[in-house]
């Protein structure tokens, strides 16, 4: 037995397929604010989601001719709103502009950290001891290995590897516990 719904259904359907823009007309009417309350709980932005709606309803009219309803126009209707927010909330966290992504405002922030630890940094090298810190900077700024350091400075590679144990265990120190992590 066939319902009252369904029957207004097969005729709703039938007089779209004969381009009858009254039929259209009275989904539109009836379905366009419920369907929009529905996709607002997927997608939380009332001009998006109308914009997906108006959507729908222009695809339900521009393929009127082959348009096959299985169950009833709200069940179809819903089930093209679902994938369409679903498909539009995959999209979105496939691309976003940097400005939404707040990525400059974290680069922004990144660098100011850096640059303040650059200089805490350069301060505990300032602060270590005349040759530790001489040893220190061939290693780390001259990117020298230890057996040229030893050369060029006439010391062992022993003392060197020596000297930057100690500018480091002096650093980690004068660092404290909030940069502990970088060294």
């Amino acid at each position: 037995m066939v319902s009252e719904n369904e029957l207004n259904d097969i005729l709703l359907l039938n007089l779209l397929k004969a381009d009858d823009e009254k039929a259209f007309k009275y989904i539109f009417d009836r379905y366009f604010s419920p369907l929009c309350r529905f996709m607002y709980l997927y997608v939380k932005n009332q001009q998006e989601v109308e914009e997906m709606a108006l959507d729908i309803f222009t695809y339900v009219w521009e393929n009127r001719a082959t348009l096959e309803i299985k169950l009833t126009f709200k069940a179809y209707l819903f089930q093209a709103a679902r994938n369409k927010c679903l498909n539009n909330i995959r999209d979105r966290k496939n691309t976003c502009s940097i400005e939404e992504s707040g990525y400059d405002a974290y680069l922004e922030d990144t660098s100011v950290e850096v640059n303040e630890l650059n200089r805490i940094i350069e301060e505990a090298v300032l602060s270590l001891p005349e040759k530790c810190g001489e040893v220190f900077r061939k290693s780390r700024e001259e990117h020298l290995s230890n057996q040229e350091i030893a050369k060029e400075m006439q010391i062992s590679v022993k003392t060197v590897e020596a000297q930057i144990t100690k500018a480091l265990k002096m650093i980690r120190k004068y660092l404290g516990e909030t940069y502990s992590y970088i060294w």
